[in-house]
């Protein structure tokens, strides 16, 4: 890991997205609740949560974090049958919270569709990506697309 001693501590906030592409069944299953493992919504948001918190266990290098706010959107696409998950992290600290907030959106995929594999294998994950950030040396950046 680098060294982050000489670093000012300063409000940090992340935000990232992601995508799963459920197809028919599996939107339906998703929009009537049938899913026999249940709610897969309230699940996903609960490992968000905790994928974000475990991140400095899955991510090598990063540092462990206290972690002061995490927020987890998810936006059901009728037309596309698709659900896009949004997870925001704030932190008051010496490092970034990018990858605990892209930890948490893969979190929260993977959960979506293991929960909802039962209706058929076909679901993708896409478009994890970071949103935008603040705080910190590097600045602000926001996604231009």
């Amino acid at each position: 890991m680098i060294d982050i001693t000489a670093k000012a501590v300063t409000v940090r906030t992340a935000k990232a997205a992601g995508l799963v592409l459920l197809g028919t069944e599996a939107f339906g299953a998703l929009q009537r609740g049938e899913c026999p493992k249940g709610d897969v919504l309230a699940t996903a948001r609960v490992a968000a949560i905790q994928a974000v918190k475990a991140t400095p266990a899955t991510i090598p290098m990063c540092h462990p974090i206290a972690l002061e706010a995490v927020e987890v959107d998810f936006v059901l696409d009728e037309p596309g049958r698709a659900v896009e998950v949004t997870v925001a992290v704030k932190s008051s600290g010496k490092t970034g919270v990018e990858m605990e907030a892209l930890c948490g959106v893969a979190g929260a995929c993977l959960t979506i569709y293991d929960m909802l594999k039962y209706t058929g294998k076909g679901m993708t994950i896409d478009r994890i990506r970071l949103l935008e950030k603040t705080g910190g040396r590097s600045g602000d950046y926001q996604r231009a697309d």
